[in-house]
């Protein structure tokens, strides 16, 4: 009989994880809160080792003909340019692929055989009890079942990881800022395929068009907030109380956040674990290893570690205990090294002065 896996969350971790899984010969399951596949955020980057793993999952030409070409500029709060660049075309940067973040979840789902893995959405895992020989799994529907495996690539706020590991403040490390997320169709950008970026000390907006839409962004820094991270209208009064009475198109962009049913809001963290296993149970992803957006490579860690993962227990002649600690163990040493970029990356992106605002201008300038 085929080994019985069950994976908490449809995203990048997720869907890559189901796909090596279902390769290998286990019977995947994927339950997902949402009614769907889990989408929305901003273009994402697929660089690295991330790219060797789409080319191994056949995908590779479908990811670069989605690609998301464009240019940016910092402008000031007259909405003009300070400086034009093109992330991508940076050396260190060089070769990676931009694509838009549904278009990466759409084509790893398609990219799943038809029929082979179950998808369980508007669900989730309420009950983890590990035996013997199985985890017994009981649902929010109310459904129990057993699993030879299950495995977490439920996000930052990962209920996998809380039910197996404990609370997430054991885990978590917060950076002193918070950030939103919004579809904003109605805001004009500057130019057509052009990302635009202002920054003022301790608060930085973007605005990046693509398709038929807009995505905006608001980030600040701030001491760390009693919040919680299920509540929306919470988070619609911090942007309140943090954005009133700012320059360029803030206003607008906050008017929209405001307004908005599919906000997104969280604080800027990273998880750090001695572990991402405990007996059949293991992590992957932002679940196990959240880097946060500054260092640019969430995404790829995800598809990376999914694939690590998979090969592991694929070749550990049924010892899953020593294919999760190799796991660990040889991906770990590359997670912390790109969890160190996060204070350079967040400096950059938001600078606490003006001085730091014009260091960061000087620097694209140097670079265009």
């Amino acid at each position: 009989m085929k080994k019985q896996a069950l994976i908490s969350g449809a995203s990048i971790a997720g869907l890559t994880l189901a796909y090596w899984l279902n390769r290998y010969g286990y019977q995947v399951t994927i339950i997902e809160i949402t009614k769907g596949l889990r989408k929305g955020g901003s273009p994402i980057d697929v660089r690295g080792e991330a790219l060797k793993v789409a080319e191994q999952m056949g995908i590779l030409e479908k990811i670069k003909a989605k690609e998301f070409i464009h240019t940016d500029e910092i402008v000031n709060a007259q909405n003009e340019t300070l400086v034009n660049f093109a992330i991508n075309a940076q050396a260190e940067y060089l070769g990676d692929i931009e694509i838009h973040r549904d278009d990466l979840v759409d084509i790893l789902f398609e990219n799943i055989p038809a029929n082979e893995v179950e998808f369980l959405f508007e669900n989730r895992i309420e009950k983890l009890t590990q035996h013997e020989d199985k985890v017994e799994v009981t649902f929010k529907d109310g459904e129990s079942r057993n699993f030879d495996f299950v495995f977490g690539a439920d996000g930052t706020h990962s209920v996998v990881r809380k039910l197996v590991f404990g609370d997430e403040e054991n885990y978590s490390r917060f950076f002193g800022a918070y950030f939103a997320f919004v579809e904003a169709p109605n805001i004009k950008p500057n130019k057509p395929n052009s990302g635009v970026m202002y920054q003022e000390p301790g608060k930085m907006a973007a605005l990046y068009p693509f398709k038929n839409t807009v995505n905006a962004l608001l980030v600040f820094r701030s001491p760390k907030l009693d919040w919680d991270y299920r509540n929306t209208e919470q988070h619609k009064q911090i942007l309140k109380d943090n954005f009133k009475n700012n320059s360029w198109k803030i206003p607008e962009i906050l008017d929209t956040m405001l307004h908005s049913d599919n906000l997104y809001f969280d604080e800027v963290c990273q998880i750090h674990m001695p572990t991402w296993s405990k007996g059949p149970v293991a992590l992957v992803g932002d679940a196990a290893h959240t880097t946060s957006f500054p260092t640019g490579m969430g995404t790829s860690l995800a598809m990376q570690g999914a694939s690590i993962l998979a090969q592991e227990l694929h070749v550990s002649d049924g010892d899953y205990q020593s294919a999760f600690s190799k796991y660990y163990e040889s991906y770990k040493p590359f997670v912390e090294s790109i969890q160190a970029r996060i204070v350079r990356g967040l400096n950059f992106s938001v600078p606490e002065t003006a001085e730091g605002i014009q260091e960061a201008v000087k620097r694209f300038k140097q670079e265009a």
